[in-house]
């Protein structure tokens, strides 16, 4: 079993930058896939970005894609989304996942594992 931990989240103005942290509890982090979604009010659960095992592979929406950036630091089972000109569209819940597959899906159905959920609001 696998437990992750959110961290990070808050109030931001537009434009402004946020870094979200997800530690894991397992001695086999750096055979999981990470991923980050987020889900607004009365909306579906959404994909932001995915990065695989080693790191050296990552995915990111459309929507996000030259504005967030997705890393991992396997020797602190940490993993991070950097959040840079934000904008009040992007106001959510964010949640970590995890997987232990090989490739990064952008469908919540393929994750087994995750987090509780930390919210980011952004004001505008």
């Amino acid at each position: 079993q696998v437990e992750l931990e959110e961290s990070g989240g808050g109030m931001v103005q537009a434009g402004g930058s946020l870094t979200l942290s997800c530690t894991a509890s397992t001695s086999t982090f750096a055979t999981l896939l990470m991923a980050w979604f987020r889900q607004a009010p009365g909306k579906e659960r959404e994909f932001v970005a995915g990065i695989s095992w080693s790191g050296t592979t990552t995915y990111y929406a459309d929507s996000v894609e030259g504005r967030f950036t997705v890393a991992r630091t396997n020797a602190l089972n940490m993993a991070h989304l950097r959040m840079n000109s934000l904008k009040p569209e992007d106001t959510a819940v964010y949640f970590c996942a995890a997987d232990r597959s090989y490739a990064i899906a952008d469908s919540p159905l393929s994750y087994d594992y995750w987090g509780q959920g930390t919210q980011v609001t952004v004001s505008s």
